[in-house]
């Protein structure tokens, strides 16, 4: 089951405080769960990964043995989660990290931050994703509605989770 493999590598990633449900909304949103899924640009699985990724991903852990495997799917998913959770620590706390950790998986670690360079200016200071959505359209480079509804999607799917018994 999906959520056994969840649990598993957000403990191992995260630490056992940290709330597994968050990488399953992420996978709803990805893919619908959907380990068969490859999208437009050729990203496969459940947590729609780029093959290049996974492949970067399999130099550090090897018995991740296939994209196409729903276990290591969601293990480097979650691993690469991990990686952009580290990047945001020094500036952002609580749930605003969590939106920047998932638009950066999105639309990728650079244009999260020039978008959060752009929002900087208009927070005056530490900006929240609140910021970012305002300076979204200014953004050179980046399909911005598509984040934007992504991390939308991936707050709501996670509130649904959390609702379940």
């Amino acid at each position: 089951d999906s959520d056994d493999t969840f649990r598993r590598y957000s403990k191992r990633y995260f630490g056992a405080a940290f709330d597994w449900r968050w990488f399953k909304a992420q996978g709803m949103a990805e893919s619908n769960l959907d380990s068969t899924a490859t999208s437009r640009v050729g990203a496969r699985g459940v947590m729609q990964l780029m093959p290049s990724t996974f492949q970067y991903i399999q130099t550090r852990r090897p018995e991740f043995r296939s994209i196409d495997d729903p276990e290591w799917n969601i293990a480097a998913g979650i691993m690469h989660d991990r990686y952009l959770w580290k990047l945001w620590e020094k500036e952002m706390t609580g749930e605003e990290r969590y939106r920047f950790m998932f638009a950066s998986y999105n639309a990728g670690e650079r244009t999260i931050g020039r978008a959060a360079d752009s929002a900087r200016v208009v927070a005056g200071g530490t900006p929240a994703w609140l910021h970012v959505e305002q300076v979204a359209p200014k953004v050179p480079r980046w399909r911005y509605r598509e984040t934007l509804g992504y991390v939308r999607t991936i707050d709501a799917n996670y509130v649904r989770l959390r609702r379940q018994p």
